[in-house]
């Protein structure tokens, strides 16, 4: 019998490791079966698509609560579908606040699974025993967190992170240049407001405007800003006109590793992307700003637990690159920080250094690593 997986990934970073992780995955069972919420690379690898993984972006505490009714309805469909379809196991991918109350519908009739474990250990730390309560095995990108879900009694493995195995170990920075028609001698400042429209509303405006701030010190600047989707797209591209004036952008579809191998520096929204750039061994300024309730509960009520956001800084456990939270995401204070950035090569070079430590560290074939866990944990 061929093994039969439900699946569930949040919009387009769970689509990427879904991809990988059901290519692994039929790399040992050439016919096993994957349905479930799905993006087009998922599609593409074998998936059957009963709902889009966009239907699942939707980020902060309090912004969520206007698409609770649509959620929890789309929450009971699956639940009923999978109940009737009765996989081997449920993969749900990302999206913990939607997919660990599924995988508490479902455990029992089936084995759960999360993968890309919730920052459990960075805010909100009880949560871990409705994690333990909801799955039979957590798939952790980052090794952190496996020593933390160890101490809370909660199976855990780490399989590393997809990304780190894509990106190869040394970049070619004039390939990238040449592929984007960018000049081998231009300083190029990667753009990424983020991949959600939430994020690009709350932070390109100001992302425009420091890159206008840092090109009026800066003669011959290039920019390049890939987008996620055609809807970020749209909206970037009308807060750049709006407030970047007449600086030139090369808006790319797609194409995030390109820019950011093509790249000098990178201003980043605070997510996957900081990873990203940081295996592509690129100084970087991050910025991360929710809406202003959700951030004051969080500091109300001290939820968070890290001195850090951003995945750089988190991995090497000190503050390698400038992160900028909240109100003190401002023009001046980003393009101040490029700058510094652009002004100190020696950093840079130290960067790369501390940036190929951490990418050797989570390169290890990590969509094989999470099928065989899969595998074990269903008894194949």
């Amino acid at each position: 019998m061929p093994l039969r997986v439900g699946i569930v990934a949040g919009e387009a970073s769970g689509d990427t490791l879904g991809a990988a992780f059901i290519t692994a995955m039929r790399a040992r069972d050439p016919d096993a079966q994957f349905f479930g919420v799905a993006g087009p690379k998922m599609i593409a690898a074998g998936c059957e698509a009963w709902e889009s993984s966009d239907e699942l972006a939707v980020m902060g505490v309090v912004e969520v609560l206007r698409h609770l009714p649509r959620l929890w309805r789309l929450r009971r469909r699956l639940a009923a579908r999978f109940a009737a379809a009765r996989p081997d196991v449920y993969v749900g991918i990302d999206a913990p606040e939607f997919n660990l109350g599924l995988a508490r519908r479902l455990k029992g009739a089936m084995r759960t699974v999360q993968y890309v474990s919730p920052q459990v250990w960075a805010w909100r730390q009880g949560r871990v025993r409705t994690i333990g309560d909801a799955c039979d095995l957590v798939l952790c990108l980052l090794p952190f967190e496996t020593r933390f879900y160890g101490e809370h009694h909660v199976r855990a493995v780490f399989v590393g992170h997809p990304l780190a195995d894509r990106i190869p170990l040394a970049v070619d920075r004039a390939a990238a240049r040449r592929s984007l028609a960018l000049p081998a001698d231009a300083t190029v400042v990667a753009v990424l407001p983020g991949s959600r429209i939430g994020e690009v509303t709350r932070l390109g405006a100001d992302f425009a405007r420091a890159c206008a701030r840092l090109a009026a010190g800066r003669a011959g600047l290039r920019f390049v800003a890939p987008m996620a989707n055609a809807a970020v797209r749209d909206r970037f591209t009308a807060q750049w006109r709006a407030h970047g004036g007449s600086l030139p952008v090369q808006i790319l579809d797609g194409g995030a590793d390109r820019a950011l191998i093509a790249s000098d520096v990178v201003l980043v929204a605070s997510g996957t992307a900081t990873l990203e750039a940081a295996l592509c061994k690129r100084p970087m300024v991050v910025a991360y700003r929710l809406g202003a309730l959700t951030a004051l509960l969080l500091r109300t009520l001290g939820l968070v637990k890290v001195p850090y956001f951003s995945q750089p800084n988190l991995l090497a456990g000190r503050k390698l690159v400038p992160e900028f939270f909240q109100e003190a995401v401002t023009p001046q204070g980003l393009a101040a920080a490029l700058d510094a950035e652009l002004a100190d090569p020696a950093r840079a070079a130290e960067l790369a250094q501390e940036f190929l430590r951490i990418h050797e560290s989570l390169r290890v074939d990590g969509a094989r690593r999470a099928a065989d866990a899969v595998f074990e944990l269903v008894g194949r």
